[in-house]
């Protein structure tokens, strides 16, 4: 038969893709630890784009296992489309949720703002200015300058203008000269 492996041959190729599939992802979360150190930003950010790498990862093992044991590529399809148009409709009525995920990754990689800085977020209707306290998955958590603990959507932090007062790497040393 043309295009059946034999058992020897699954066993093979399945360890071969285990493996390749472990080192890409020791390699990115090698990648994402060192990105993270030199731009310090918080383990607790880092966690959010581990979480989303694995995902991907096993996500990509498990096509790779199906496609090797004998799934068939037309059932596979089939299932991978009604899957996608499942999660289409759940994305679309929960858009917010994953435009949280989404600002949170595009704050962690290109996003100037970090751990610390005093910020104004630039609002017609609202004036908040304060410290970045901490950035999850879903929120920027920021003490307001009349110390109030205020949360804003990650995804509102990415539409709205935001103007950095001071950064948190600013040396109390450089302050005070600054003053003086």
């Amino acid at each position: 038969m043309v295009g059946v492996m034999s058992f020897k041959t699954e066993i093979l190729v399945t360890g071969i893709l285990l493996v390749v599939i472990f080192i890409l992802n020791s390699l990115t979360k090698r990648a994402i630890r060192r990105f993270g150190r030199t731009s310090a930003i918080d383990m607790n950010n880092r966690k959010i784009i581990f979480y989303l790498s694995n995902l991907f990862f096993y996500g990509l093992a498990a096509v790779g296992l199906s496609l090797i044991w004998g799934m068939n590529l037309k059932d596979f399809s089939l299932f991978l489309s009604s899957t996608l148009a499942i999660l289409g409709v759940g994305f679309v009525a929960q858009w917010s949720i994953l435009s949280n995920l989404t600002a949170s990754v595009i704050l962690f990689f290109s996003h100037p703002l970090r751990l610390g800085d005093r910020i104004r977020v630039l609002d017609k209707d609202f004036d908040w200015t304060g410290k970045v306290e901490d950035i999850s998955g879903f929120y920027l958590f920021m003490r307001t300058d009349d110390g109030r603990r205020i949360t804003i959507p990650t995804n509102l932090v990415i539409q709205k203008g935001i103007e950095i007062l001071q950064n948190h790497d600013t040396d109390s040393s450089e302050e005070e000269i600054i003053e003086n």
